[in-house]
């Protein structure tokens, strides 16, 4: 009995997928809930398991294609042993086989069969992305030889030519090789976010430094017992999420956003935490932050962090949110002016901490300092409301006993 393999039910602000990955082709066997292929879509990228244990007699649509919600992507024979492979020709056949074939192929000169040769020095290409496939044969890379830093230990673009940079082979097809890749779904929508963030905000950013020592001395001198009673490390995240939660409490304004000619003012504070993935930033959202203790925000942005680097997001995850922490400082940038997401109003941009001279009552001393950057949609957000409310930040981030007890 075929079984159907279905897209899965889409939630209405996603029109459509694009099939990015089969995983298995016809003929192969398969268990229930293993991947068969993943779906693409502006935000996320979907995992379509096997409905049950069999072989995948077909499949209806091919990498690319762009699907909607609930079709049929292909069909599972439920039960089916695997088709017997051919049987083994003998040596003797084999060889005039490869006699013959090789008889039937025009000669080539020296330089071209050397260039023609150089694909099959990439060994196995089947598995890889089209961008990653066409790096492997054109640098004449094995791909079997690279170790992967991709989703599940996948070799991606990027390994193959840092593998070759390195010197692990050498350049095939001159020394100014030039590739074209069309863009995924997901870093199209990306782009069409930003771009319609610069083109419909007039937006703005301010800077201020907090000062992290206090900080820095809390997790020091309670982070062993908090990760004993919690079971997960106490990060500097949690601390500039529940800032950030009380600071939208007592400034509303930065906490809403712009519907047409109205402005809706959110009483919760989703805040949605930027994650760098291998195929773009994407930002679940935590959701109710004002309720949450520090334990709760480290385990949620763990489980977020786990999801995105397994391709595990859902689009639930993604949806909504009223305001975005972003942290470019885990990749050492001092400075920067994030780009608000709309509907949004704000985004709050962290940044390295650097060991810098300031005066400390009346001495020089060196301090864990931290740029801190607010962009704001100016429309609704005035500068004041901007200021003070990274000032209500940097207060409660260098006396951060003052969120505890809620001030």
């Amino acid at each position: 009995m075929s079984t159907e393999i279905k897209v899965p039910v889409l939630p209405e602000s996603v029109s459509d997928a694009t099939i990015a990955t089969w995983h298995k082709k016809p003929g192969d066997a398969v268990k229930r809930d293993e991947n068969l292929v993943d779906l693409e879509t502006d935000k996320v990228v979907l995992e379509v398991p096997s409905p049950v244990d069999g072989v995948l007699k077909e499949i209806k649509f091919n990498e690319g294609d762009t699907v909607t919600s609930e079709q049929i992507l292909g069909l599972v024979e439920e039960g089916a042993a695997a088709e017997a492979a051919p049987p083994a020709q003998s040596k003797s056949a084999e060889q005039e086989a490869r006699k013959q074939e090789a008889d039937a192929k025009p000669v080539q000169p020296k330089a071209e069969a050397a260039r023609a040769s150089a694909p099959k020095a990439a060994g196995k290409t089947d598995d890889l992305p089209p961008g990653a496939r066409f790096t492997a044969v054109s640098q004449g890379i094995d791909p079997a030889g690279v170790e992967g830093t991709g989703r599940r230990g996948a070799v991606t673009k990027e390994d193959l030519l840092n593998y070759a940079r390195n010197g692990g082979v050498g350049q095939a097809g001159g020394a100014r090789p030039e590739e074209r890749v069309p863009m995924t779904r997901m870093r199209k929508r990306i782009a069409e976010r930003l771009m319609q963030s610069k083109e419909s905000i007039a937006m703005l950013t301010s800077f201020n430094e907090v000062n992290l020592g206090k900080v820095m001395a809390m997790r020091k001198q309670l982070g062993e017992a908090f990760q004993k009673e919690h079971g997960i490390k106490l990060g500097f995240m949690s601390f500039f999420a529940k800032a950030a939660a009380n600071a939208l409490a007592r400034h509303p304004a930065v906490n809403a956003s712009v519907d047409g000619d109205d402005i809706i003012y959110h009483g919760y504070a989703d805040i949605s935490i930027a994650v760098s993935t291998d195929k773009g930033l994407v930002t679940p959202v935590l959701r109710n932050v004002e309720r949450m203790g520090f334990a709760e925000v480290e385990q949620g942005i763990a489980d977020f962090a786990t999801k995105a680097r397994d391709g595990k997001l859902s689009l639930d995850d993604l949806q909504g949110g009223t305001f975005t922490i972003t942290n470019g400082g885990t990749f050492g940038s001092l400075m920067s002016t994030p780009i608000v997401n709309p509907p949004q109003s704000a985004i709050l941009g962290m940044h390295a901490i650097k060991e810098r001279a300031i005066v400390e009552n009346g001495q020089v001393v060196a301090a864990p300092m931290m740029y801190i950057a607010l962009s704001y949609d100016h429309r609704i957000i005035d500068g004041k409301d901007a200021v003070l409310f990274l000032v209500d930040i940097k207060n409660q981030l260098e006396n951060p006993h003052r969120m505890l007890l809620g001030m």
